[in-house]
């Protein structure tokens, strides 16, 4: 907010700083180059009306200290008033190049958030005794249209909960979004367990991507983080394929990682192999929040050009709701890129508030593993 103010005020600091010089130096010095250089300056941060009145005020300035000094070049004071006029005329039209611009890019921003938010509804606030929330934080580099996802489904298997990003930008990204969120939609309805979730999100990558063309499958993937709390247990099972690992936030401030034990492919990448999905279990209990987000979180960048890494950032605070700690990570994250961020963000909190489920401490269970045979097929350029 003050970058903003120093900003608006700089063309009438530039018009005093040209009085000043014209009053403190010999009269062969020429203060034109201030009065010139004030509607320019106000053009691109100004209203039009500000750049119009800006421009007065340096042809008057101009004028006036040409007068004052009865300089006896009159050719060349003429020239200098000249200079300023024209240049004051050009700045308000580059005003009106800006502001257009500037509504045009508003205006594809504002539909680009309307098709993500089409894609990706807000999910109930309350579901299988946990409280969720969401957030879609699109990014300020640019206006196209992100990849990134979060679903959140009530099953006959309990609350499942999917976080991706698609790789790529655009339409194509989204198409591929809508296909994901449709096919864990059906299928987190009828599969008996995650790994199985987990195969048929595969499926629908490489069907979707033979059948249509604009949907990548020789390049395109998708990292994903699958979660499942089961009703009736104090646990957390979650398949990792190839995404940022969530975070569990406990009651008490301290911040625990959900780090795979053993690294996997994103979805849309089985032709570079296939290995078994392997579900890991934590424990989750109540009052813990479940914090999953995409790489525009990670990968943002201060000035030092140092990463965002959310865990330190968090450890120790505590907050009162899902949507706290998500307005919270969301504007330390911006502080942190300094106001512009790269990337999209899509983050999801859900925190396990319903006391039936407790059950007795479950400690990190080694990895469940399908039975799924290993197959790998390596190509060679």
């Amino acid at each position: 907010m003050t970058s903003v103010v120093v900003a608006r005020c700089l063309p009438a600091a530039v018009i005093v700083g040209g009085i000043a010089f014209d009053v403190l130096t010999p009269p062969k010095y020429s203060s034109a180059p201030f009065f010139v250089s004030a509607p320019l300056v106000a053009a691109p941060l100004l209203s039009l009306f500000a750049t119009l009145l800006t421009a007065v005020v340096a042809l008057a300035a101009m004028v006036t200290l040409s007068f004052a000094r009865q300089a006896p070049e009159t050719g060349e004071s003429v020239t200098e008033v000249a200079t300023v006029l024209i240049v004051g005329a050009l700045a308000v039209g580059i005003n009106r190049v800006v502001r257009r611009g500037n509504l045009r890019l508003a205006s594809v921003r504002s539909v680009a958030e309307a098709a993500q938010r089409a894609v990706l509804p807000t999910p109930p606030a309350r579901i299988g005794g946990l409280r969720v929330a969401a957030r879609y934080v699109a990014a300020q580099a640019d206006a196209r249209i992100g990849g990134d996802l979060y679903a959140v489904q009530d099953t006959p298997y309990g609350v499942r909960v999917i976080v991706g990003d698609v790789r790529g930008k655009g339409l194509g990204a989204v198409e591929a979004v809508a296909i994901l969120i449709g096919a864990f939609r059906e299928a987190a309805e009828q599969e008996r367990t995650l790994e199985g979730l987990a195969v048929r999100l595969e499926r629908a990558l490489q069907r979707e991507g033979a059948r249509r063309a604009n949907v990548d499958q020789a390049e395109g993937f998708t990292t994903a983080v699958l979660a499942e709390v089961q009703p009736g247990a104090g646990a957390l099972r979650i398949v990792n394929r190839g995404h940022p690992p969530p975070l569990l936030l406990h009651s008490d401030g301290t911040v625990g990682d959900t780090h795979p034990r053993a690294p996997a492919l994103p979805l849309g990448m089985e032709d570079l192999g296939v290995w078994p999905d392997r579900v890991e279990e934590w424990e989750f209990p109540v009052g813990a929040t479940l914090l999953l987000f995409t790489d525009g979180v990670t990968e943002a960048r201060d000035a030092a050009g140092a990463f965002y890494d959310p865990q330190p950032r968090l450890h120790g605070k505590q907050f009162r709701s899902p949507d706290a700690l998500l307005d919270s990570l969301a504007a330390d994250v911006t502080r942190h890129a300094g106001g512009r961020t790269d990337d999209d963000m899509a983050l999801l909190a859900i925190r396990r508030i319903d006391g039936r489920l407790r059950t007795a401490p479950i400690t990190h269970k080694r990895p469940q593993v399908t039975a799924r045979p290993a197959r790998i097929q390596l190509h060679n350029d």
